[in-house]
């Protein structure tokens, strides 16, 4: 029953902060780490790969006409917009997939209860969300120079405690693209790496799936899809309003939190 409970709060943990600016990855390892988790290598590694798996369902839910628009004009005359945004998430995806492919062990390593590591990248996470609260708003849409620049904001947060959609979006912003615009495109670019991860993982037996523990990763499962849906069209409405930079206050009081607890605990 303990192990159910755990479950749940790391998927109630994934699947909010896979959308907010916060750190999902930073988030799952400071649970991970305040729970006691014992779980290392293979065992927690699937249970990340299962949250992320869940909250990228549940971001093709909260898009899926704007994703059902873009299949069904992407080959009409008229369909110029949505040829030139899958290329640009398909340019998008390729720094991190270059990540994947090459520092995969060497990322992996970070992943177990790094909480120091957690804690400076959830500053810096915080100090880009700030700065990027301030820049002006346009519409600009995303082109291939964009694409290939937020692929590399997405590759570097990989790391645990830098915020994906905050690294993202904030790297949109910046650029001069349209708030809603960078939130789409953050929330929508990371689902084809998701599947790719997972696919790579099952094709190479990365995983073993032990009857045991497939309760646990259910309900985890669950948890991150439906906390995953409120957390998505949460942040749309927070990106609109610019309201990041609350956001950037959260980090700091986070890591700083988690600092005090590596020293005093």
């Amino acid at each position: 029953m303990i192990d159910i409970i755990r479950s749940i709060v790391l998927g109630i943990v994934q699947g909010l902060t896979e959308f907010l600016p916060v750190s999902s990855s930073g988030h799952l390892e400071i649970a991970k780490y305040i729970l006691g988790e014992n779980a290392v290598g293979e065992e927690s590694m699937l249970m990340t790969v299962v949250l992320h798996f869940a909250t990228a369902l549940s971001t093709m839910v909260i898009f899926r006409k704007f994703i059902w628009d873009i299949v069904k004009s992407a080959f009409s005359a008229d369909g110029k917009y949505s040829r030139s945004f899958v290329m640009n998430i398909i340019i998008s995806m390729i720094p991190a997939a270059l990540v994947g492919v090459f520092m995969e062990d060497f990322i992996e390593s970070l992943f177990n209860k790094n909480l120091l590591l957690v804690c400076s990248m959830l500053i810096l996470t915080g100090l880009l969300l700030f700065v990027a609260d301030n820049a002006k708003s346009s519409n600009k849409k995303v082109g291939p120079l964009e694409a290939i620049l937020i692929g590399i904001s997405q590759a570097i947060a990989i790391l645990p405690g830098i915020s994906r959609s905050g690294a993202t979006i904030s790297t949109s912003v910046l650029l001069g693209i349209d708030r809603e615009e960078a939130a789409r495109f953050s929330f929508l670019m990371v689902v084809p790496l998701i599947f790719g991860k997972m696919a790579k993982d099952l094709l190479d037996d990365s995983f073993t799936l032990v009857s045991a523990n497939i309760t646990e990763l259910g309900f985890g499962f669950i948890a991150a899809f439906l906390t995953g849906l409120i957390a998505c069209n949460w942040m749309i409405a927070l990106v609109k309003k610019a309201e990041l930079k609350y956001f950037s206050y959260y980090c700091f009081a986070v890591a700083i939190i988690g600092i005090a607890y590596i020293f005093f605990s």
